[in-house]
């Protein structure tokens, strides 16, 4: 027994399987740990940008002087000194045109006609004026000279940057204090329904093992019987044959020795579900069982003992009782979301081309940032509501989970009672049954009982002995129930030939880990 159950303690699937979620559940616990250390970060851009600029210029010259008295009329439309680009400006005089753009200055009293010249959009426009028909005093005719120039830039660069930002949290209402309270709760609850599940597989391969042995004897039985009744049968032929019994004598141990044989093939069915069990709960075939033994040892004296144990280590209780821890943290987290949430903030960023090219400039930054909640639209409030009542809840399921493993004390405690006092009884009656059979045969010999009294003892004798059976195997499963249910069926409290499982190795190598990303068993 011990053997098997140290198997399924190591490989049982399902046992493995809860030991990886708490495991998991660990990691929680350095989630929040996180709360409490910087936030670094560093963030790198590039792109690219194009940029086209177009300039222009002008240049005025003008030369030539005048003197002396007079007045000169210019040519109608003309103004001195001044330019006029990409059109005429004014009316020509008589006799006279403008093409393109005509600057022109004149001095006397005669009228003038003045031509101009233009070039391209950006050539060189000059214009002169007439001379004088008619002037009083000396007069010197001027020339202006106008110089334009259009200039397109096209430029592509590779603004960039590049920063480092740390961000530490300094005060947040509690709320990181509280996560890791949480996280903690949830993993002792967590492994507190390891435990639990420990005890229920350790428990199902109890029950494997004992029915795989029960079956067992009881497909000995019913194929014993088989033989027994198939001798029975050839000496009711054999009487029937000299006459002493009749017809019916072999009907009737026909008719039994068919039900043996359909009992036989019954138990070899149990016996191979029973089989299929054992393996899914054990990991391995079984191979020559030794007979099992009641945990009596480990057995409370009394049934008050036994729920005052149960109330104060059951694994259930105990979890529920952790989760009641982790839902009042929850309400500490939601309140700390009410607090002023205070944080310091640092940067270092390089930046380069991002005003124009060949440009670079470099900024240091250190402050701190202060949030202080006013009104959030009730979201909270009713959330810390919604968390209180939750924790109501959950102090309410302890009491309930209390009832529940105090009835199932209860009632692993009854059927313990019963299957001692079925125990004896049933060796009484197997006991009892063998004397009637050996009776009946004998007095079956002298013809004071017939084949069919003679069937009927064989039968008792029979049921008399699987009953025995069944009652042996109850009287070695409830021992293991009771220790069950009053949460003492471990492997370390019994004492089982086994490595023990330490949930708290696990966390204690994960808890407090800043960075990694390996478990801690290499994967």
């Amino acid at each position: 027994m011990e053997s098997a159950l140290a198997k399924a303690y190591q490989g049982n699937p399902t046992l493995n399987a809860g030991r990886a979620g708490v495991r998991a559940i660990d990691e929680n616990v350095a989630i929040a740990q996180a709360g409490y250390r910087p936030q670094v970060n560093v963030a790198a851009s590039i792109g690219v940008q194009y940029l086209q600029t177009r300039s222009g210029s002008a240049i005025t010259s003008v030369g030539g002087t005048s003197s002396g008295a007079g007045t000169s009329a210019a040519s109608t439309g003309a103004s001195a000194g001044g330019t006029s680009l990409g059109g005429t400006t004014g009316a020509a005089a008589t006799g006279g045109s403008a093409l393109g753009t005509t600057t022109g200055v004149s001095s006397g009293a005669s009228a003038t006609t003045g031509i101009g010249s233009t070039s391209s959009a950006s050539g060189l426009t000059s214009g002169a004026s007439g001379q004088s028909a008619s002037s009083i005093g000396t007069t010197t005719d001027v020339t202006s000279q106008v110089l334009t120039s259009n200039r397109t830039t096209r430029t592509t660069y590779l603004p960039s940057s590049a920063s480092l930002n740390v961000t530490q949290t300094i005060f947040n209402g509690f709320q990181t204090d509280n996560t890791v309270r949480r996280a903690e709760s949830t993993v002792y609850s967590q492994r507190e329904t390891l435990r639990f599940t420990e005890l229920t597989v350790l428990y199902n391969a109890v029950q494997a093992y004992m029915n795989v042995l029960s079956n067992t004897a009881t497909l000995e039985l019913n194929r014993n019987n088989v033989e027994v009744l198939e001798e029975q049968l050839r000496q009711t032929r054999d009487r029937f044959n000299v006459g002493e019994v009749t017809r019916t004598d072999v009907a009737q141990a026909e008719a039994r020795l068919a039900g043996a044989r359909s009992q036989v093939s019954a138990a070899e069915s149990t016996l191979r579900t029973s089989i299929g069990i054992y393996r899914q709960n054990i990991g391995v075939e079984p191979r020559q069982l030794a007979p099992g033994r009641p945990l009596d040892r480990y057995v409370p004296v009394s049934l008050d003992a036994a729920i005052a144990i149960g109330l104060r280590e059951h694994p259930q209780i105990v979890s529920a009782i952790h989760a009641v821890d982790a839902a009042e943290a929850q309400v500490k987290i939601l309140e700390g979301q009410l607090a002023p949430q205070l944080s310091l903030q640092g940067s270092l960023s390089q930046l380069y081309d991002q005003n124009g090219p060949n440009t670079s400039f470099f900024v240091g930054f250190v402050g701190g940032r202060l949030n202080i909640p006013i009104y959030e639209g009730g979201q909270t409030y009713a959330g810390i509501r919604q968390a209180k009542e939750t924790v109501g809840q959950t102090r309410i399921q302890v009491d309930q989970v209390r009832d529940q493993v105090r009835a199932q004390i209860v009632d692993f405690w009854g059927r313990l009672e019963a299957a001692k006092a079925q125990v004896i009884a049933a060796q009484a009656q197997v006991q009892a049954n063998e004397v009637a059979l050996n009776g009946v045969r004998e007095e079956a010999r002298v013809g004071q009982r017939t084949t069919l009294d003679v069937l009927n003892a064989q039968q008792e004798l029979l049921n008399s002995r699987v009953n025995l059976i069944l009652a042996q195997r109850d009287r070695v499963i409830f021992s293991y129930g009771v220790v069950q249910s009053i949460g003492q069926l471990t492997a370390r409290f019994t004492a089982l030939p086994v490595e023990y499982y330490s949930a708290k190795i696990h966390y204690d190598q994960v808890k407090d880990l800043w960075f990694g990303l390996r478990t801690p068993d290499g994967r």
